[in-house]
């Protein structure tokens, strides 16, 4: 019974946190939600934070997990970047509540060290995951150049990702990143500074 009513709870939040978001779900929704007690959060996790933590935890490696098969399924059009971008993009459809949600753990994480650091450890690993399956540089062969490439696309990702929840019908398309990324690397070739 236990596990069954730590499986409901994490599901009900889960569905809060898609609805509601991080910040306006409390103890009651996720208890009517699940249909478990309120008294289980405590038992099973110590506190309504650390369930929705552990929801947008789990929430996002799902997205990651989806992001990583959108793009492996897709070997020819990895080197093609508008292929690439389009595949993100379509990566944050149906992940949209947990993800903004991630934003809001962003603001916790800045008075919670435990927070930050799971996060932090998550950042690198999106970095080195995004350096191999966007770039093919392997992190552990390459570590400088794996560190660099992964940071610029975890920045790619995340401004689009920023643009695509405030305002989906204008984030730039896969083939508008491309044009974009052509012409700042002529511009580099050219004046050779950046």
């Amino acid at each position: 019974m236990g596990s069954r009513n730590r499986e409901a709870l994490l599901r009900g939040a889960a569905e809060c946190v898609a609805a509601r978001g991080y910040a306006r779900t409390t103890a009651r929704d996720i208890a009517e939600a699940s249909g478990v007690s309120l008294a289980a959060i405590g038992y099973h996790f110590g506190s309504t934070e650390t369930l929705l933590e552990e929801v947008i935890y789990q929430g996002l490696a799902r997205w990651s997990d989806h992001l990583e098969r959108l793009l492996a399924d897709s070997p020819d059009g990895a080197a093609d970047p508008t292929v690439l971008w389009n595949r993100v993009q379509q990566s944050f459809n149906g992940h949209r509540g947990v993800l903004l949600a991630s934003y809001e753990l962003l603001l916790q994480a800045q008075e919670k060290p435990q927070i930050r650091d799971r996060l932090a450890a998550a950042l690198s690993a999106g970095r080195q995951g995004l350096a191999k399956i966007m770039a093919g540089v392997d992190p552990a062969t390459e570590p400088e150049r794996g560190r660099r490439l992964g940071a610029f696309y975890y920045t790619m990702l995340s401004g689009l990702l920023t643009q695509w929840l405030i305002d989906p019908d204008h984030t730039p398309t896969g083939a508008e990143l491309a044009q974009a990324l052509t012409e700042i690397t002529g511009r580099v070739d050219d004046t050779k500074s950046f």
